[in-house]
């Protein structure tokens, strides 16, 4: 989708005043509107699994963390619990996820993707990291490292180590 008067290749520069109102608007715009194309790249395969977005979600940091616990899994994704259970009982009933009971605390739930969910979560990475990969190769390393300077910026203190203990495990 493009949008008028809006530069097809290349965006052009902040203004040395970004911290106006029309350049936060067009930050804000420039992240709803990429967030969106990044998201919709995998919309069909979800649907074809008869998944939604958080369904990926799930998958995702449960890929990124086996034997994530429930709890932590709502602390990551910030929902009410009864929607995670929602999302939790299909990825279970169609295969994707097993669990398993703590080792420590046989009241804890260990999510981890089974060999089914390991292969669905693979295939829709691989469609945002063609789309990703795409992005910032146009950006340039410098560009990556502000856009994750900028994202780290609106992520609250207190969820910071959550995020950075993603890149850890």
């Amino acid at each position: 989708m493009s949008l008028p008067n809006a530069p097809s290749a290349q965006v052009s520069p902040a203004s040395p005043l970004f911290l106006r109102e029309d350049e936060i608007r067009r930050g804000i715009e420039m992240l709803y509107f990429g967030y969106s194309a990044l998201t919709r790249s995998i919309d069909e395969g979800l649907s074809a699994q008869g998944l939604g977005r958080a369904h990926h979600r799930a998958l995702y940091f449960i890929s990124r963390q086996p034997d994530l616990t429930v709890k932590e899994l709502l602390r990551l994704l910030a929902i009410t619990k009864q929607s995670l259970g929602r999302v939790l009982n299909d990825l279970i009933e169609s295969g994707y996820i097993e669990t398993r009971t703590g080792t420590n605390d046989r009241r804890q739930k260990l999510l981890r993707l089974s060999p089914a969910g390991k292969q669905l979560e693979a295939e829709l990475f691989r469609a945002l990291r063609e789309k990703m990969a795409a992005a910032y190769a146009q950006a340039g390393q410098g560009s990556v490292t502000g856009f994750w300077r900028v994202l780290e910026g609106l992520i609250p203190e207190a969820d910071r180590s959550m995020v950075f203990g993603l890149r850890s495990r």
